[in-house]
């Protein structure tokens, strides 16, 4: 999926990164007409269930259940984001080539070194995207405000967003990742990952207890490094 620009993108080392972290927030701002996208950094080869072919129709079969202008993987190698210069010109190349207002990257402290790893290139990525001498060849682009959402671990949220009237479609977009979220059986060739093993039922009651402290059937949560601009009369 291609589009000239987006206004919110989200970064995942992975395909379902995002959907895990975020997918709700995002079919939120799609339902209220702000175009939204998903950058892959890797196909996810080392992954111990499914392949990249399938990855990718998962991700594809995500992208029209959210209603995602826009969808790309970088390609970069699974297990092996090392933060070279060529893997930030990458992410730079593509926030560029987008333009978005806001970037999406998992939260730096996460118990897989993938999601660690992807945090520090988009981050190194968004701020090099605004040097006018870096990469000359693609205007500089200004992001903004760069976001962390979460994945697995749960740490000093500090804002949260109300995804309850979305929440149907984030379980969708969920159980579209079939070769992840699949338990093994003598029906197919899965093995026992962790998130085989009821990890959408955790996620969902993170998601319901974030939403709990304010009320709300789900929430999902979000931190930032860099102050964010708020008119409040």
């Amino acid at each position: 999926m291609s589009l000239a620009s987006v206004e919110l993108l989200a970064f995942g080392a992975h395909p379902d990164d995002v959907e895990i972290g975020m997918s709700g927030t995002l079919a939120k701002h799609v339902a209220a007409g702000i175009s939204c996208g998903i950058c892959d950094l890797t196909e996810a080869e080392m992954s111990s269930n499914g392949t990249p072919l399938l990855r990718r129709q998962e991700a594809q079969q995500v992208a029209q259940v959210l209603g995602l202008s826009y969808r790309s993987c970088l390609k970069l190698p699974d297990r092996g984001l090392t933060g070279s210069a060529e893997q930030v010109m990458a992410i730079t190349a593509e926030i560029r080539r987008l333009k978005p207002r806001i970037v999406f990257a998992p939260y730096w402290d996460d118990r897989h070194p993938d999601h660690n790893a992807c945090s520090r290139l988009v981050e190194e990525a968004v701020f090099n995207a605004k040097l006018r001498r870096y990469m000359p060849e693609l205007p500089a682009h200004q992001v903004e405000q760069l976001v962390f959402y979460y994945i697995n671990d749960v740490k000093d949220v500090g804002m949260m967003v109300d995804v309850s009237l979305y929440y149907e479609q984030k379980r969708r977009a969920l159980r579209a990742y079939v070769s992840q979220f699949t338990a093994p059986s003598a029906g197919n060739d899965q093995v026992l990952t962790p998130l085989t093993g009821g990890y959408l039922d955790n996620v969902e009651a993170r998601d319901q207890m974030l939403g709990a402290t304010r009320q709300w059937p789900h929430a999902e949560g979000f931190i930032v490094k860099r102050p964010i601009r708020v008119d409040l009369f």
